[in-house]
């Protein structure tokens, strides 16, 4: 623990969080993950990307973000952008990386440690970045799995990497608690975390979905 108050700031990319703590098998309370930093330290933002689709009726990740935005978080959100792959499927991306990187440079003058939730290895230069600003940089993802969730090249530029199975008895939801904007997050999650196991590396929150 560092002298002094010990300021801190949260980065979460949203589905990549999700698919991690989906193959390890749990669900992430997002309370009790705010309760365990702001006993770590002084918690001055804990900011949380995620995209959302714009032209539907009802998005399914909606509940959870307005719960986010009520309970201690800063939700950053964009719109997706559709396309179609060359299988002629129609699939809607968005990528958080810029918003996320912005917004990190931006608050390295004021904290001492940066808490990154990401395995995405296009984060490396922004951590290799925030460190030369005198921040300590904490990397939180997984090894556990196989292949790992986390780029090799993020784990090893951060001063310190957690383990997700590790917080998990920490931040993990118990499994007979069954919010529903979770739940629902749950269902809106599934098809990316599909499209995500059919790839070898996860790449950042670059969120896909099929109809």
């Amino acid at each position: 623990m560092m002298s002094g108050p010990n300021k801190i700031a949260l980065f979460i990319d949203g589905a990549n969080l999700y698919a991690t703590a989906k193959t390890l098998n749990f669900d992430i309370d997002y309370k009790r993950l705010l309760s365990e930093f702001q006993s770590r330290g002084t918690l001055l933002r804990a900011l949380y990307y995620t995209a959302i689709i714009e032209d539907q009726e009802y998005s399914s990740i909606r509940p959870l973000v307005d719960w986010l935005n009520y309970n201690g978080y800063t939700v950053v959100t964009k719109a997706t952008k559709e396309f179609v792959d060359p299988a002629g499927r129609r699939k809607v991306k968005g990528n958080m990386d810029i918003e996320l990187a912005v917004d990190a440079m931006e608050l390295a003058e004021h904290i001492d440690q940066m808490v990154l939730f990401s395995g995405d290895g296009d984060f490396r230069p922004l951590v290799e970045a925030v460190q030369r600003r005198g921040v300590r940089v904490t990397v939180i993802s997984t090894i556990a799995s196989q292949p790992p969730m986390i780029a090799d090249e993020l784990r090893r530029q951060a001063d310190v990497f957690t383990d997700l199975l590790e917080l998990q008895a920490k931040i993990g939801r118990n499994p007979s608690e069954r919010p529903a904007p979770r739940e629902r997050e749950s269902r809106y999650r599934s098809h990316q975390v599909r499209e995500r196991e059919a790839t070898p590396e996860l790449r950042g929150n670059d969120s896909v979905l099929e109809d």
